[in-house]
């Protein structure tokens, strides 16, 4: 998640049997599972490797979380009492402040996943929040290397306190305009992390390039 291991590198068994001091069972285990989210590819005759995207998909995973944040937060104009998640919104709001003022990268990117989440749960959409879930812990790994470089989640502030007063004002379509305002504004940054984080993966055995395409 936090780019130790970078884009594209190998992850060799035996390497982390010898890193974590455990045997090889746990070891497949984990790996299967990190496959399942999207997290490390399995190639062929090669193993596993740290996913290693093009462009063009982290264009799409970044598209696709704008339009169901947007979706999510248009579901609650038939919710007729939003005090109660308003409320919640706030108190995440202030667990970003808290954790950045620590610095804590990780603890922002949870306080930001869990701001989007409590009103896909104030849903009742439990498809829409496990995919939310799911997609968040996908693209973590971009996340956390755009705000190691920029700190980006000081900017996200403007668009949560303005995505709560949207829905404290029932402003459901304006709410939905900031959150893919926050996308567009931040892919480019992110765009360019995984660029420079994956340039030195590029000249290992990998199964491709890092491009646009």
């Amino acid at each position: 998640m936090d780019g130790t291991i970078q884009p594209g590198q190998p992850l060799r068994e035996q390497e982390l049997e010898q890193r974590f001091g455990t045997s090889r069972s746990p070891i497949r285990e984990a790996l299967r599972l990190l496959e399942l989210s999207g997290l490390v590819t399995h190639i062929q005759r090669k193993g596993f490797r740290v996913t290693l995207y093009t462009e063009t998909q982290i264009r799409h995973l970044y598209m696709l979380r704008a339009e169901l944040e947007a979706y999510c937060l248009r579901q609650l104009a038939d919710v007729a009492d939003l005090a109660p998640l308003v409320a919640e919104l706030r108190s995440y709001d202030e667990a970003i402040a808290v954790a950045m003022g620590k610095r804590d990268i990780r603890a922002s990117i949870a306080a930001c996943c869990e701001f989007y989440l409590a009103s896909a749960r104030y849903t009742g959409n439990t498809p829409l929040a496990n995919m939310l879930s799911k997609l968040y812990e996908q693209v973590e790994p971009l996340r956390f290397l755009l705000a190691r470089r920029t700190i980006e989640i000081n900017n996200i502030q403007t668009y949560t306190q303005g995505i709560t007063q949207a829905l404290a004002a029932r402003d459901f379509d304006g709410a939905a305009g900031l959150t893919r305002s926050y996308v567009l504004e931040v892919l480019p940054g992110i765009l360019q992390a995984y660029r420079d984080a994956a340039a030195p993966a590029s000249g290992q055995d990998t199964p491709a390039r890092y491009s646009r395409h």
